[in-house]
């Protein structure tokens, strides 16, 4: 087993071996502290440019398979596990994930202290880094140290579809929507199609005029990587939906480029949020969820009272209750609202799950309206022939 280092941009250098392919990466260093569901975490396009530290022990224990990844390939640009699974042991594995890490050319290192490494980055912040099998401690902090910051990064439109594609409803096809991929899951319109959604997924840099075109019920933005202020082509599309008043629901990334498209700031956090279980206070219905999470950047807004936006007031409606982030806005006079999280956590957990029906009930309540204040069709409308 070859030798590896990690190196932080501060210096910090940790020695262990080498987990997946040999060679060199570089990316901001997080951690994740999600028990399972590694396979997710590691086809996630939200993860691009990032080496995940897994706080979790054993890893690899369940091995990889062909139908739990979250889009068509690894996005991390390395992996940190303390104790690799000598070999993976569940009825649906179909390779080990040592070996899934070598076949995409994902860079990883095992046997360190990731306590101490997770520890380090909760005080100091998530920071640069570099995993090498060649290079030594200083080289190697010289190329973390010469390598882009996550702040400014813009990396929806490398993750994106680069074609335009539809996932069909389940069953009786009850709405059609369109969803700007900036990173979008698999899981997304899997379970948008099982309550009666086809989902038309379009490349990031799609504007709102394709995201409306053909009449959809209505837009869904999805997940996905970098820095919102650097996605200014997202903030204008959205702002062509809310303008054109079709219902709209944005997840994770989706929030901040909303809380954006509405005049609001976006912040990064000091260490962000990376794992299965966060608690959420959802204020729409009084509820606390436990919730998937995986975001470096926040939406800045007050809590305490609503703010005046272009298409209306929007609040503050989901609240993490361990620092009290943003973790969702609505908007209360146009059909719109997000969420931080992800209600489409495939490795669970699922308390966040109906948000995909409320979802629907906004577009249905649209569809009322909308059915409610159109005048009836006289003969002369249909035909063109007075008296026909």
């Amino acid at each position: 087993m070859s030798d590896a280092i990690l190196v932080l941009e501060d210096g910090r250098t940790f020695h262990g071996d080498a987990y997946g392919a040999t060679g060199t990466t570089v990316g901001e260093a997080v951690f994740s502290t999600g028990m399972t569901g590694y396979q997710e975490t590691l086809t996630d396009p939200s993860y691009a440019g990032q080496i995940i530290t897994m706080t979790a022990p054993h890893v690899g224990n369940t091995g990889v398979n062909g139908e739990d990844d979250e889009s068509r390939r690894m996005w991390v640009a390395g992996f940190v596990v303390r104790d690799p699974a000598r070999r993976p042991a569940n009825w649906r594995a179909t390779g080990s994930l040592d070996d899934e890490l070598v076949a995409q050319g994902v860079v990883g290192i095992s046997g360190i202290d990731t306590r101490a490494l997770t520890r380090h980055l909760r005080d100091r912040g998530a920071m640069r880094a570099g995993i090498s099998t060649e290079l030594g401690a200083d080289e190697l902090l010289a190329r973390v140290t010469a390598s882009p910051s996550m702040t400014g990064a813009d990396l929806a439109p490398s993750v994106s579809a680069s074609e335009p594609y539809v996932v069909p409803a389940v069953g009786e096809k009850r709405f059609t929507i369109a969803a700007l991929d900036l990173g979008i899951k698999t899981a997304t319109p899997r379970y948008l199609a099982e309550l009666g959604v086809e989902t038309h997924v379009l490349p990031a840099t799609a504007t709102a005029e394709q995201l409306l075109e053909a009449g959809v019920d209505g837009v869904f933005v999805s997940n996905g990587p970098g820095d919102p202020a650097a996605a200014d082509y997202a903030v204008a599309a959205v702002r062509g939906v809310l303008a054109a008043r079709r219902p709209l629901f944005g997840i994770c990334f989706g929030n901040q480029i909303l809380g954006r498209a509405l005049g609001l700031g976006t912040y990064k956090l000091r260490f962000g949020h990376r794992g299965l279980n966060q608690p959420v206070l959802d204020r729409v219905s009084g509820t606390v969820r436990v919730t998937s999470h995986n975001h470096g950047f926040a939406v800045d807004a007050p809590l305490d009272r609503p703010v005046d936006t272009p298409f209306g007031p929007v609040e503050v409606s989901h609240v993490g209750l361990n620092d009290d982030v943003v973790e969702g806005l609505r908007l209360l006079e146009t059909p719109a609202f997000s969420v931080q999280f992800h209600p489409e956590a495939a490795a669970g957990p699922h308390d966040a799950n109906p948000l995909f029906g409320r979802f629907v009930d906004l577009m249905a309540a649209e569809r009322e309206r909308g059915e409610a204040v159109s005048p009836p069709l006289t003969v002369q409308d249909t035909t063109g022939e007075k008296g026909a």
